[in-house]
Order: C-alpha cells, then sequence, then structure tokens
C-alpha cells in the first residue's frame, strides 16, 4: 500500500519510497520466515514462497550490509580518516 511516496511495510510501518528498512529489522523479517520454515504445518507450496521471502530478504541484508563496508573509514595514527580499502593491508 502506498501514500503519498511512502509506502507501508510490515506492521504498518511507513517506508520513504526506494527506501531500505533497517538492518535490524530485516535481520527480523529473515527471522520469523525461518521459524515459519521450521514449523510442522507447512505446506511444500508455503516452504516454497517462504523460502524465496528469505532468500530476497537475505540479498537486501547483503546489499546493506556492503553498503556500510565501503562507507567505513580507516582512523589512521596521526587523526586522520582514509577510506576503508578491502582487501588490502591497511597499516595503521
Amino acid at each position: 500500500m502506498q501514500q503519498g511516496g511512502l509506502r507501508m511495510g510490515k506492521e504498518n510501518k511507513a517506508v520513504p519510497e526506494g527506501g531500505q528498512l533497517p538492518l535490524e529489522e530485516l535481520f527480523q523479517n529473515l527471522e520469523e520466515v525461518i521459524g515459519k520454515l521450521e514449523g510442522e504445518d507447512v505446506s511444500l507450496e508455503e516452504s516454497f514462497r517462504l523460502y524465496q521471502e528469505g532468500m530476497e530478504l537475505l540479498k537486501r541484508c547483503n546489499t546493506v550490509i556492503d553498503t556500510v563496508e565501503k562507507n567505513v573509514l580507516i582512523l589512521d595514527e596521526n587523526g586522520e580518516t582514509h577510506p576503508f580499502q578491502d582487501g588490502e593491508d591497511n597499516e595503521l
């Protein structure tokens, strides 16, 4: 459901259009999906749907984590910040 540039997220919380849910909420949603998958009375069709939903949530979690990693700054011994460089040895 959309309302003037906002879409209604889970539990009717407004999320900015094109915005990301906080990582904690994504993990919470993923845990809920896993809990449902572990339930004994889940049909095969529902299991497939939940699996797909869980994989989408996992992709979104990875996207948020990747974005955060790219924005991490390294503080050197002189108190200056430098961008984090993945895969390279950063000398402090």
